[in-house]
C-alpha cells in the first residue's frame, strides 16, 4: 500500500482555484518531488496532505489515514506526519532545545522523551553547541535545521518538506541538502517541494510537475542515468536520419522532437530537431559520421546535460499554452 495516495484533490480560496483534479501516489520509502512555478498549488497540496486544511473535493490516504472534504484532521494523522513549512514558527526567547521540547510535548511525547529526542536530534544536526541559545539569535541555516529536527521529533511515517533551502546562503543550503540526503538514504517517505531541480535530481526517485493539476510524473533516476543524450539539428528531413540512427547498435533511442524539449515530442517527421540517447559519449563521433555518410546535413549537435530541466521548461510552456499559469 502506498504511503500517500491523492485522488482528484481540489481546493479554492475566495473563489480562486488553487488545485483541481490533482492525483498522484508516493510509495513507502520513496523520495517524491513536487515541482511547479509559484502559485501552482504545491503548498496547498502539502497542507491538505498534512491535515491542516481539507479539500473541497477529492480524497487522500496518508500513512493509512483518510482525508476527506470537510473532515477535521485528527491526532493520529498529525502524529504520522512531519511537516516543514516555508516559515516555521518558533518561540524566539526559548532556546533551541526548549523549542524542541515544547513541540515534542505538543505531539504527545512526555517531557523526558521530548528532551531525549531533542538532545539526539541537536547532536545529529550539529546544533548541540547552540542548544541553549535563544532561537532568535540563531543563523538562518541553524533555524532551518532546527525546523527539520522539529519535523522528525515524533518519528513520523511521512515527512513533507516545503522549500527546505529557500532563502539560505550557499553554505547553509549545502548543509540542509546533506540532511535531506541522509533522510533519503534511510528510506524515509519524503515529499520534497522545491524550485531547485538539482535537489530533485540528487534526491528524488520521481517528480510530479504541478500547475493546479498534475501535468506529468517523471522517473527522475531514469533521466539521470549514465547514458549520453544529444540534440541534433538538421538541415534535411528527419525521417532518413531516424532510420540511420535506429539501426546503430549503440543508439538506445532516437526521436523527432519540438525544439522546446522532450516532453513535447512531435509525432510528425518534418521536425528538424532530433533527441538521441547513446550508450556512451564516445559513440557521438560514430553517430554523426553515420548520419553524414547517409547524406544527412547536420546544423548542430549539442549535449543534453539536464534532462529534468528540459522536461520542466517544456511543461511550463505547455501550462502557459493551456492558460494554467500566466
Amino acid at each position: 500500500m502506498p504511503a500517500i495516495e491523492a485522488h482528484s484533490l481540489a481546493k479554492s480560496f475566495a473563489g480562486r482555484r488553487a488545485l483541481w483534479d490533482l492525483s498522484f501516489s508516493v510509495e513507502r520509502g520513496e523520495v517524491f518531488g513536487l515541482l511547479g512555478p509559484n502559485g501552482a498549488g504545491k503548498t496547498t497540496a502539502l497542507r491538505i496532505l498534512a491535515g491542516l486544511i481539507s479539500p473541497d473535493s477529492g480524497s487522500a490516504q496518508v500513512a493509512g489515514h483518510t482525508i476527506l472534504p470537510g473532515a477535521p484532521s485528527n491526532a493520529a494523522l498529525r502524529g504520522s506526519i512531519g511537516l516543514l513549512t516555508e516559515q516555521p514558527g518558533f518561540y524566539d526567547r526559548l532556546s533551541a532545545r526548549e523549542n524542541l521540547v515544547v513541540f515534542g510535548k505538543l505531539q504527545g511525547l512526555t517531557a523526558h522523551e521530548a528532551d531525549r529526542r531533542a538532545t539526539a536530534l541537536l547532536a545529529r544536526f550539529l546544533l548541540a553547541a547552540h542548544a541553549d541559545r535563544p532561537f532568535a539569535v540563531l543563523s538562518r541555516g541553524m533555524k532551518q535545521k532546527l525546523a527539520i529536527a522539529r519535523a522528525l521529533l515524533h518519528e513520523p511515517a511521512v515527512i513533507l518538506l516545503d522549500e527546505p533551502t529557500v532563502g539560505l546562503d550557499p553554505e547553509a543550503t549545502r548543509e540542509v541538502r546533506a540532511l535531506v540526503g541522509e533522510l533519503a538514504a534511510e528510506k524515509r517517505t519524503i515529499v520534497l517541494c522545491t524550485h531547485h531541480l538539482d535537489e530533485v535530481e540528487r534526491l528524488c526517485a520521481r517528480a510530479a510537475f504541478v500547475a493546479g493539476r498534475l501535468l506529468a510524473v517523471h522517473e527522475v533516476k531514469s533521466l539521470a542515468t549514465g547514458t549520453y543524450r544529444l540534440r541534433i539539428g538538421l538541415d534535411s528531413p528527419a525521417e532518413g536520419a531516424l532510420r540511420t540512427l535506429r539501426a546503430l547498435p549503440f543508439v538506445l533511442d532516437a526521436q523527432a522532437e519540438m525544439a522546446m524539449g522532450a516532453a513535447l515530442r512531435a509525432n510528425a517527421l518534418h521536425s528538424n530537431d532530433l533527441l538521441v540517447e547513446l550508450r556512451h559519449a564516445s559513440s557521438v563521433p560514430d553517430a554523426l559520421a553515420a548520419l553524414v555518410a547517409s547524406g544527412t546535413r547536420i546544423s548542430s549537435a549539442v549535449p543534453v546535460r539536464h534532462p529534468l530541466e528540459e522536461a520542466y521548461l517544456a511543461l511550463l510552456a505547455q501550462a502557459r499554452d493551456e492558460g494554467l499559469i500566466s
